[in-house]
């Protein structure tokens, strides 16, 4: 229970921080909406992909109704390229990993493999599963090392 309470902890902290990045990126690009779209991809981005690419249409849709050439579009993908390297590489592992006790590479492993093998849904349970195994293996070993075996004891009859 305390895994995954910290697990939705740290997705709840990766959320608001790209909420914030998102909204602060599409207006420095100069992007009409930049608070509601920003804030909405920030928010939906807890569902891989799908959050996501809805942001990101939204954003290129609004940057395209402007009418003010290209600028806005080009920062929008530059918005969204390196929110996307944002999220997987620095916020997920450090917030939900460090929160979770994954080391950030165990964290991106995990979803690369994951998604590999499971593909939408290994992704959404990449990191709750990860945890679980973490905890089973911290366990098992606890109980190996304080058992008679490796005390090297004989058994008892």
């Amino acid at each position: 229970d305390a895994v995954l309470a910290e697990f939705l902890r740290g997705l709840i902290a990766v959320m608001l921080s790209l909420a914030v990045y998102y909204r602060l990126g599409l207006w420095l690009a100069g992007v009409n909406f930049a608070l509601p779209v920003g804030l909405l991809t920030g928010l939906l981005i807890f569902i891989p992909y799908v959050g996501y690419t809805l942001g990101l249409a939204l954003a290129v849709l609004v940057a395209l109704l402007q009418f003010e050439g290209f600028g806005p579009l080009i920062g929008v993908a530059v918005v969204y390229g390196f929110g996307q390297v944002l999220e997987g590489f620095v916020l997920t592992p450090w917030l939900v990993g460090n929160r979770i006790g994954l080391h950030p590479l165990a964290v991106i492993f995990a979803l690369l493999a994951f998604g590999q093998l499971f593909g939408f849904f290994g992704i959404l349970l990449a990191l709750p599963a990860s945890a679980a195994l973490l905890v089973a293996l911290r366990e098992i070993s606890a109980s190996y090392l304080n058992s008679r075996f490796y005390r090297g004891e004989e058994p008892r009859p």
